[in-house]
């Protein structure tokens, strides 16, 4: 997916030391990247992964 000219984001809570993600959305895709190292790549999705992704964060079964 060609994430070129989009606009990342922040999350409204994220705090000032700028560990967080930052996302993209066009309309049928989303993009993913560190806010610390954006120039190091995003993970991408399309609207079902992205949805299945949110998920498995809010869920916690990515945590560690």
């Amino acid at each position: 997916m060609d994430l070129s000219g989009v606009v990342w984001r922040k999350s409204s809570r994220s705090g000032g030391n700028n560990e967080c993600v930052e996302v993209a959305r066009t309309r049928q895709n989303a993009g993913l990247r560190d806010s610390k190292a954006p120039d190091a790549g995003e993970l991408s999705f399309d609207d079902a992964g992205f949805r299945t992704f949110i998920h498995a964060v809010k869920s916690g079964r990515l945590d560690q």
